[in-house]
């Protein structure tokens, strides 16, 4: 085997390959992209909610001082519909 045979042929093959990149880096204008002003509200409302608290503290600490004080009421009716709920989603 020559050596010298498969140095020429890496030489060319290495020319080219350089030579061909040069002539695709010039080709046609750039993508682009834009976002709807749908999408952009989407985005902003994501946002507003992702950074939104998952607890009303002003609820919780109504109810708070409600049980603390002793005046908290629960209605039965409520409780039961609530409890027949649950049970249902279970079975």
């Amino acid at each position: 085997m020559r050596i010298e045979a498969y140095n020429q042929v890496a030489q060319l093959y290495n020319t080219n390959k350089t030579n061909k990149a040069g002539k695709t880096a010039a080709a046609g204008p750039k993508d682009e992209f834009t976002i709807s002003r749908a999408g952009q509200d989407y985005q902003f409302a994501k946002k507003a909610v992702s950074e939104a608290s998952d607890i009303r503290e002003d609820k919780v600490a109504d109810v708070k001082s409600q049980i603390d004080s002793g005046t908290y009421q629960v209605s039965a009716d409520d409780f039961a519909s609530k409890l027949l709920e649950k049970f249902q989603a279970l079975g």
